[in-house]
């Protein structure tokens, strides 16, 4: 018998129509998960294609990410906080909202990342000098900030993004071979991911010093500062400005700011199971440190859950909690944003539960403090429902068991 066949409830993002996502057992509907996300379909996901393509209001965002250049055939739950892309006409770079310094902008050249073709070209002028296209934005200086635009090589096969005009603040991207090729020492973090077409998602997130910045995106012939051909040229399409310490997905802009809403994914009042013993297992890339893979709450409380946490970079938790007893269980375990994580809770009993992940036995409490069973609610990427603090994880597979599964069972479920 495979462990699959012993699941109460297997949730693989398959089917789904608006504010549904199918359960893959039981087929019944009892264990469908409803989903809510941005009711005026500002949201976008990458299709089974790869192509970037905006989903309609509430409907479940089956996303398949890119894999070593490849797109992948199983979809994971795109689940994200509330994000505001601050910049308009987000794809049209010839707009006059966009100053161009010693460049010059071509409108729609090649295809984009969503298929259409509405790239444009940003080419170098005769100046020794940068050669960007840029905008001024008012930010908070007590909040991290992640500017990100999709870039293609043309003539050129490297650029750099920017917060400012310092070398501290830029960051040089390899767009032939898919690297950071420099990272300034104000930058934060920064990512190059890629997508269809020969495209990559450049990024970097900085937390500002004064309340005006200005982003920039710039051509880079082994320099930021150059004296240019006139013809050298890159491709850009799709700039974004985000509060927030990481980059999330593509939200499409014309002659204002939009705001996509946060998404929500709960399975409320089930009745697939009402006590101790049972197994709780999900897979899910890390995204964000403080993230939440899964919670098994009580809607209605702000003290009642048992949730499994990513609380630092080297340590996760499991917390036990009810209005009169908080169980919190830190954990040794280094990972890496980005990192897919298959995490395991096999809860024994009110006071017993083994964690599980990647294949490695983490914890093993055998007296914790006694919490009676009080969690008829199943929430996915977030930590409670009631008193939400917005942060989100996308998730690729969940699963619950109606039983304590074995050591080895355990190890089995969670190798990666």
């Amino acid at each position: 018998m495979s462990i699959y066949d012993k699941a109460s409830l297997i949730q693989i993002p398959s089917g789904y129509k608006a504010g549904k996502l199918y359960s893959v057992i039981p087929n019944s509907g009892a264990g469908d998960f409803t989903v809510t996300g941005d009711a005026e379909g500002d949201a976008t996901r990458v299709n089974s294609q790869g192509l970037i393509e905006t989903v309609n209001a509430n409907v479940p965002r089956l996303d398949y990410p890119f894999i070593d250049g490849v797109v992948q055939d199983c979809p994971r739950l795109l689940l994200e906080p509330q994000r505001t892309n601050l910049a308009s006409y987000s794809q049209d770079f010839d707009n006059a909202y966009w100053t161009k310094a010693r460049s010059s902008i071509t409108a729609n050249q090649t295809t984009s990342a969503d298929g259409s073709n509405t790239a444009d070209k940003l080419i170098d002028s005769t100046d020794n000098n940068t050669h960007i296209v840029y905008r001024s934005f008012t930010v908070s200086t007590s909040n991290a900030y992640t500017f990100s635009c999709f870039l293609k090589k043309g003539s050129l096969s490297k650029a750099f993004l920017a917060f400012d005009a310092a070398i501290g603040q830029t960051v040089v991207f390899d767009l032939e071979n898919g690297t950071v090729e420099s990272e300034g020492t104000g930058v934060t973090s920064s990512s190059i991911i890629e997508y269809a077409n020969d495209w990559y998602k450049c990024s970097l997130t900085h937390t500002p010093t004064t309340t005006t910045r200005l982003y920039r995106i710039g051509t880079y012939n082994g320099n930021i500062s150059y004296t240019g051909t006139g013809t050298d040229y890159i491709y850009i399409w799709g700039a974004q400005i985000e509060q927030g310490s990481y980059p999330t997905s593509y939200i499409p802009t014309e002659e204002s700011a939009v705001t996509r809403l946060v998404d929500s994914c709960h399975l409320l009042n089930h009745s697939l199971f009402t006590d101790y013993p049972f197994t709780v297992y999900g897979k899910a890339e890390a995204v964000a440190i403080g993230n939440t893979i899964f919670s098994l709450v009580d809607n209605t409380s702000t003290t009642e859950y048992l949730t499994f946490q990513l609380s630092s970079a080297t340590q996760v938790a499991v917390i036990r909690r009810n209005p009169s007893t908080t169980d919190a269980d830190y954990y040794n375990f280094s990972y890496s944003i980005g990192d897919t994580l298959k995490v395991a809770i096999s809860y024994i009993s009110n006071t017993s539960y083994k964690l599980y992940i990647n294949g490695t036995q983490i914890g093993n409490v055998t007296s914790g403090s006694s919490l009676p069973f009080a969690y008829p609610d199943i929430i996915l990427g977030q930590q409670r429902v009631s008193l939400d603090t917005g942060t989100r994880n996308s998730i690729n597979e969940f699963m619950v068991f109606n039983e304590a599964l074995s050591d080895s069972e355990l190890q089995t479920l969670t190798t990666l």
